[in-house]
């Protein structure tokens, strides 16, 4: 258990009050999430455009417990192929289902009905243009990134050097919208205000949080060997648990009304699993690919491909598509987990 001093006393505190039980941790870990998400909330709400939020953000808040997961994997001489499947399970939940059920409850509409007309373009038909360009960028990311795991992967693994490109991919995309945010802000004169750096400061408390969840829970796992919920399903049961936070930010965001939000926030979450989280693995050990690894990258490419659609001919998904996604990821469920 990668344990420094603050943590070892976060968990022997917990523990001298007789809180000991998984279910104590997986409370933690969804608590410490909420946190975040509430900050993040706050944080729109004082003028964070949307798709920002949910692209460059958000995906560190909710993907954090993958990130924090293959980190401790990797520090501790982890299985890589539980690491893969993690991110596999985690990105094909968020393409599949995670936008699949806002879609069947309240629709997905990025573009409105009516819209102006070219010459007479108001400043809200110009905000749904620009969130639906931002979403399709962020889509064929995913296409890439994907693409180019599977591609280094041919040889049935994917080690140092495939990692350290993974995470060049990675990196070079967050700087890219850096300098947007940062070209956004100097055209528009606009500062941040200090609240933010008070948001950050929570957004960190709820960060450790997660840590400590996610590190005591995997040490839990990996020391029981039968049965379901044990270490032979490690990549499955972690890869469920970390996409809670992302459940509660479709259902909540669905309800809003801002599919934008959804879409930025699921995808951008799957980049934090694929390239950065195989990456960091891959710098500490080579990680050998999943039996499920075929399956699970075609249907994110497919899912990928479907959204794409979409989004970019009709600016929805519309309700009978949150029927098929829903049923795409039982499909998924029982080739890669059942069978």
């Amino acid at each position: 258990m990668l344990y420094s001093a603050p943590l070892n006393a976060v968990v022997s505190y917990l523990q001298s009050l007789g809180l000991s039980h998984p279910w104590v941790y997986v409370g933690l870990f969804v608590a410490a999430s909420l946190l975040m998400i509430w900050r993040l909330e706050a944080m729109l709400d004082y003028g964070m455009e949307g798709t920002v939020l949910g692209t460059l953000i958000m995906p560190y808040c909710s993907g954090l417990g993958n990130l924090i997961f293959a980190f401790v994997m990797a520090t501790s001489g982890g299985s890589g192929t539980e690491v893969m499947t993690n991110c596999l399970v985690n990105n094909v939940t968020n393409l599949t289902l995670l936008i699949g059920l806002p879609a069947l409850l309240w629709g997905m509409k990025l573009v409105p009905d009516k819209i102006s007309k070219p010459t007479k373009k108001s400043k809200r038909d110009e905000t749904y243009r620009v969130n639906r360009l931002s979403v399709l960028l962020t889509i064929v990311a995913v296409l890439f990134f994907t693409g180019a795991m599977w591609a280094l992967a041919r040889d049935g693994k994917i080690d140092w050097g495939d990692g350290i490109v993974l995470m060049g991919m990675f990196f070079f995309w967050q700087c890219f919208h850096v300098f947007e945010v940062l070209k956004s802000s100097a055209r528009q004169n606009k500062s941040f205000r200090w609240l933010l750096m008070v948001d950050l400061v929570l957004l960190l408390i709820g960060a450790y949080g997660i840590y400590v969840s996610v590190d005591w829970l995997v040490t839990w796992l990996s020391n029981i060997h039968a049965g379901f919920v044990s270490a032979k399903n490690l990549g499955w049961l972690t890869g469920w648990l970390m996409v809670l936070p992302n459940a509660l930010l479709a259902l909540y965001y669905g309800w809003r009304g801002r599919p934008d939000i959804i879409y930025s926030s699921q995808i951008g979450d799957g980049h934090i699993c694929i390239p950065f989280c195989v990456g960091i693995y891959a710098l500490y050990h080579p990680i050998t690919l999943p039996a499920f690894f075929q399956l699970g990258v075609f249907t994110i490419v497919g899912c990928v491909l479907v959204h794409f659609v979409f989004v970019a001919i009709f600016g929805q998904l519309p309700r009978w598509m949150g029927w098929f996604f829903t049923g795409l990821y039982g499909y998924f469920l029982y080739r890669g987990l059942l069978r």
